[in-house]
């Protein structure tokens, strides 16, 4: 029983966070496609760990970093496979400046800094809702 309240959290937690990201993406530029959905479930998993492994002490701006970072990764890693390997041409930023292989830019990098924050947040306070966790709180520095 144990086992399937683990699975069924994570589930739970992983379509919260593709569905939220899909609802920033269409509200800012109108689209999503199903890929993006998978890929900020993931990212929304990677940051609901974080509570796994750090007490509340540890400092925001470093759980921050580390989920950013692997955002910044997975959009990359998704960008080379739906775009460049499999041609769908879900988003090219090869326009703007300082982008890496069209798959990820400095100008999105930076837009998705409160993007995690906000995901960060938004996890703890799912776990302390739906799974009587304990209340959020932050050390910021």
């Amino acid at each position: 029983m144990k086992t399937l309240r683990f699975i069924l959290k994570y589930f739970f937690l992983f379509y919260i966070g593709g569905f939220t990201y899909c609802g920033i993406e269409i509200l800012y530029r109108g689209r999503t496609h199903w890929s993006m959905f998978l890929c900020a479930g993931i990212i929304f998993i990677y940051a609901s760990v974080q509570n796994e492994f750090f007490e509340w002490d540890y400092p925001f701006w470093k759980q921050l970093l580390k989920v950013w970072t692997f955002a910044l990764i997975a959009e990359f890693i998704t960008g080379c496979i739906v775009n460049l390997w499999l041609g769908w041409n879900v988003w090219d930023y090869s326009n703007l400046r300082f982008h890496l292989l069209g798959q990820t830019s400095l100008t999105f990098a930076l837009l998705f800094l409160p993007i995690c924050a906000f995901a960060i947040v938004f996890d703890d306070y799912i776990r302390y809702v739906f799974f009587n966790e304990e209340p959020p709180r932050y050390k910021f520095l």
